[in-house]
């Protein structure tokens, strides 16, 4: 069998079981359907371990997922010159502001090589407050994570494992986002 066919017949097996994943998930009360823009959302089953590898707060401590267990962690990769990022900023903002407490943390982790001397003045120059900022000069921790592209967002449960991802562009702040997020709020 080519490779070609071999991908299509892949693709097609995930087209007809990735739905019925999704449904089984939703009546076990893990997760609510993916629909607008959280259809994008690729939820792991099972979660897998959150990477160890080190990446640096704002004010220079180095921090890994770990770090934040116990709490559901919005893990953000973005940078000043993805003009996707900085239309999905605001949203990621907003949903902090809704959602952040002690069990909740949106990690705005920035690939810009230039660090916080040229994010922080870029995330104030959008208004953009609630969000906690991180950097990953290097990519080591997007890479260990498999990003493709900016951006690309992970959701890491209470329990220090990745839970799904969504690549590309979404409203952090529409109610099928903010009902996806409460529902690892509410799980153990």
């Amino acid at each position: 069998m080519t490779k070609r066919r071999q991908f299509l017949l892949a693709s097609l097996c995930a087209a007809l079981v990735l739905p019925v994943a999704w449904r089984t998930a939703h009546s076990a009360g893990e997760t609510p359907p993916p629909e607008g823009w959280m259809a994008q959302f690729i939820r792991y089953a099972p979660a897998r371990p959150a990477p160890d590898t080190p990446f640096v707060r704002e004010n220079g401590d180095v921090v890994t997922l770990q770090a934040f267990k116990g709490k559901v962690v919005l893990v953000n990769f973005w940078a000043t010159w993805c003009a996707p990022c900085i239309r999905e900023m605001p949203s990621l903002d907003r949903l902090a502001a809704a959602l952040g407490h002690e069990d909740f943390l949106v990690a705005a982790v920035s690939v810009d090589r230039g660090g916080a001397k040229v994010a922080r003045p870029f995330l104030d120059k959008l208004g953009v407050k609630e969000l906690q900022l991180f950097f990953d000069p290097k990519m080591a921790l997007a890479v260990k994570l498999g990003v493709r592209g900016m951006p690309t967002t992970f959701l890491v449960d209470r329990g220090g494992r990745v839970a799904g991802a969504l690549v590309g562009i979404a409203e952090w702040d529409s109610p099928e986002a903010e009902a996806l997020v409460r529902s690892y709020l509410k799980s153990p």
